[in-house]
């Protein structure tokens, strides 16, 4: 999965009006222009990318229920890769807690970065720098990109972050609207109800005392929800619904 060097940003040269435009242009088309939710969100990265002095990005997901982010892909210059591996209980991370807390765009340096990263980053080690952008629509954070590789000279100042967070913003709007799409007409909302607790690791009976039915009930839901997902089992019908952006 190779993507071409962007050398100098868009925003460098014309700034977060050419930024937001890209949101109604043809970078992004529509959702339904799109294979699949990850050709989606990698192409989000790419114009990320595009747009900001930014040489890395890492796409996680996130769950207020336990604060957990995960991550999902990780693009820069040379290419990318899946980062399942890193999971995250924000609120170990300051930066990152605050970045969705207030739903703002972060960025530390120094002593500040120090206190901040966590290994589990492939960072090289003359870095010294961590920028996080939420992903989020309203009041509703899903996920974020965080940064480590800046271009060179780059001044990381409140208007850089205040883009980047319009930017999330816009991005957000953008993946509700293509989950949305997808769950017309696919899964009953009773089915997706249960299939997202299903993906959050609770039990039949948990599923069945927080919905008030039985557990027969929530066994029918979820068989229903595999045979329409065209699924082996439960572990393969979440695989799809995260893949296709149904469940976050």
């Amino acid at each position: 999965m190779k993507i071409p060097y962007f050398k100098r940003s868009i925003y460098l040269k014309k700034g977060i009006g050419h930024v937001q435009s890209l949101y109604h242009s043809k970078r992004f088309d529509t959702v339904q222009s799109y294979a699949n939710h990850e050709e989606l969100l990698i192409h989000i990265l790419q114009v990320y990318l595009d747009a900001f002095p930014i040489k890395d990005a890492y796409l996680l997901r996130y769950s207020p229920i336990g604060f957990v982010a995960e991550g999902i892909i990780f693009l820069n210059e040379s290419g990318g890769s899946h980062i399942g591996e890193i999971r995250e209980e924000i609120r170990s991370f300051p930066i990152i807690y605050a970045a969705i807390e207030d739903k703002k765009a972060k960025f530390c340096t120094g002593m500040d970065y120090l206190k901040n990263i966590s290994m589990k980053y492939s960072i090289p080690p003359q870095n010294n720098t961590f920028l996080i952008v939420p992903i989020f629509i309203g009041s509703y954070v899903f996920g974020y990109i965080c940064s480590t590789q800046l271009e060179e000279e780059i001044d990381i100042n409140d208007k850089l972050l205040d883009d980047m967070t319009t930017f999330g913003n816009m991005i957000g709007q953008l993946i509700i609207q293509a989950r949305n799409s997808k769950k017309e007409g696919f899964l009953s909302k009773r089915e997706l109800e249960v299939m997202r607790q299903v993906a959050q690791g609770d039990s039949t009976k948990e599923i069945a005392d927080v919905m008030q039915l039985s557990e027969l009930t929530i066994t029918q839901y979820v068989k229903s929800a595999i045979k329409k997902l065209r699924a082996k089992n439960r572990s393969h019908a979440i695989s799809i619904l995260y893949q296709e952006g149904i469940i976050l």
